[in-house]
């Protein structure tokens, strides 16, 4: 007896991932912040002098 083929269903939507867009933001804003190398530093703070350093009491 031959065994009948299943009979496709129809196509449903998959469900999503299950990660919020606040979550997938996030997470690009983390990356981002890591890959972005640092910044210069501004050459007019540059130029002060550090403050003296006080003795303590």
């Amino acid at each position: 007896m031959p065994v009948p083929e299943p009979t496709p269903r129809p196509s449903r939507p998959s469900p999503l991932a299950g990660v919020s867009m606040r979550d997938l933001l996030a997470s690009c804003a983390a990356a981002e912040a890591v890959s972005t190398p640092p910044r210069l530093p501004d050459p007019a703070l540059a130029r002060t002098p550090p403050h003296p350093h006080r003795t303590a009491a």
